[in-house]
């Protein structure tokens, strides 16, 4: 803990340094101080309407407008400085090759698109054209509705590996049973010669992994990379994070959800009361996106792979069970995909939408969506922590139940404790399970993973998990709403920034 204080001091006197040079300057040409304000007036002018003209998520750039039009000299150099220019980001540039490479990897079966077509299965075809990922039809599923059950299942198939195993998490907590349980299968199996990888999220980990966690396991004989070091130079690509949850196994077996590797996870450590968490098992062809995704991170980060198709594993028996795409989403593509997919379904819902969510921080387009939703008469329950990890994050999240509610849609409260699931379910035949809450950091500027399904059997298994959640919360009425002028104004604030955070 230690450590991480002196890694975010560093960087926060780097921040200051870089203030402190911008009020210098302004001291040392202060006298021509009203030139230069009215230079920066007018600049700041010209990058608003910049903003506007190119602006797709309008709610999304108004923090940035108003405070380049209050603060117009430190704004724009702020905006200069950590502006999202991603060319000039080494990690990023090398993300967007990577993908650009894996390409000719990712075939897409002309006959499952032909069923996808006739069939009409809109978000199919969505996630498929934006992503290039290929929807597969030859899956077999499980749904863990626990992170103990998922655990569990996930131990059991790192016993079996052969080849390769490849894990990449937001956390790993090397003071935990549950990586303890991870790591002596890993040791075990790199020294039977199976290529084992870890990538984990430097701001993620940084409470609980030191920077000489790669070397650690390095004396294992397994390969670790740390994603997006943190650094006092980075400026605003600190923000772009891994949130992703994947494990794949000798292509033949993947997992993933919101569980990362830490004993709260799995309820060996209470924090917040219980944690309800949930993951996926894949068995069939969809596990070979999951891997190209994991291969495009790794190789951004060290060129080691010259042909990613040596990790296919060619599946002959016949799992033929619905339509499955796991898809990828990040700061780097041009469309908000994770957004897009959850507003696609809450759009086609006919009779009832069903979210579990950490965090319910939203745009104007996923709030419209969902209050259309419910006037069409569609059951709309959103699933939400009775205990919360983040105080302001809550805060935000509960800035939005009046709209909602007022509007026809439930807002349940998970009276046991802590909700980290990210789930959404339609009409028994339609789910996305994966890492992509519904808040700004997950919908902006994460790398995530999700896995739309359509028609699969564990649908019906999904849909038990929530009747036996909904059971488990208390519903929001009226009167929970009642709130006072200080709170009300306080939310509003939290609301209006939300998106710089």
């Amino acid at each position: 803990m230690f450590t991480a204080f002196k890694r975010f001091f560093a960087v926060f006197i780097a921040f200051l340094l870089q203030v402190a040079f911008a009020i210098c300057i302004r001291i040392f040409f202060r006298n021509y101080a009203f030139l230069i304000d009215v230079v920066f007036k007018v600049l700041s002018v010209f990058i608003v309407l910049a903003i506007l003209k190119d602006s797709t998520k309008l709610s999304n750039d108004v923090p940035w407008i108003i405070i380049i039009l209050l603060f117009p000299i430190f704004a724009t150099i702020l905006l200069v400085t950590l502006g999202k220019n991603y060319s000039r980001n080494k990690l990023m540039k090398s993300i967007v090759e990577e993908e650009e490479k894996s390409l000719k990897y990712l075939k897409q079966d002309t006959k499952i698109m032909d069923s996808v077509e006739k069939n009409y299965l809109t978000n199919l075809k969505y996630i498929n054209a934006v992503t290039n990922y290929p929807v597969s039809t030859n899956n077999k599923l499980e749904y863990y509705a626990t992170g103990a059950d998922f655990y569990e299942s996930l131990l059991k198939e790192l016993k079996k590996a052969k080849k390769y195993i490849f894990m990449e998490y937001f956390i790993i907590n090397k003071q935990s049973e549950m990586w303890d349980g991870v790591l002596d299968i890993l040791k075990e199996k790199a020294s039977e010669g199976v290529i084992v990888r870890v990538l984990y999220d430097d701001i993620g980990s940084i409470r609980v992994l030191s920077p000489k966690f790669p070397n650690e396991l390095k004396k294992y004989g397994i390969d670790c990379i740390t994603f997006n070091t943190l650094s006092p130079l980075k400026g605003i690509f600190m923000n772009n994070r891994d949130h992703r949850k994947i494990t794949i196994i000798d292509g033949k077996v993947a997992f993933s959800g919101g569980v990362n590797i830490s004993d709260e996870y799995i309820n060996k450590k209470e924090r917040y009361g219980i944690w309800k968490d949930n993951g996926i098992k894949i068995v069939g062809d969809a596990i070979w996106n999951l891997t190209v995704m994991f291969l495009n991170m790794w190789n951004a980060n060290r060129s080691e792979d010259k042909d990613i198709s040596k990790y296919k594993y060619d599946f002959t028996d016949d799992l033929n069970n619905g339509y499955v795409i796991p898809y990828p989403d990040g700061p780097l593509d041009e469309e908000l995909v994770g957004e897009n997919v959850y507003i696609n379904m809450i759009n086609e819902s006919k009779k009832y939408l069903y979210i579990m969510t950490p965090y319910l921080i939203i745009d104007t387009d996923m709030i419209n969506s969902l209050i259309r939703a419910s006037k069409r008469g569609v059951d709309v329950r959103i699933i939400v922590p009775g205990i919360p990890d983040k105080k302001i994050a809550y805060t935000q999240t509960t800035s939005f139940f009046k709209v909602l509610h007022d509007n026809g849609i439930k807002i349940y409260k998970y009276k046991n404790g802590f909700i980290h699931s990210k789930v959404f379910l339609s009409d028994d035949n339609k789910s996305v399970v994966g890492t992509i809450n519904l808040d700004y950091r997950s919908l902006y500027l994460h790398f995530e993973n999700g896995i739309y399904m359509e028609n699969v059997d564990i649908i019906k298994d999904i849909l038990k998990d929530f009747e036996t959640t909904f059971k488990e919360c208390n519903i929001i009425t009226s009167k929970d709403l009642k709130a006072n002028f200080i709170k009300r104004a306080w939310q509003s604030i939290l609301r209006l920034f939300a998106p710089l955070f």
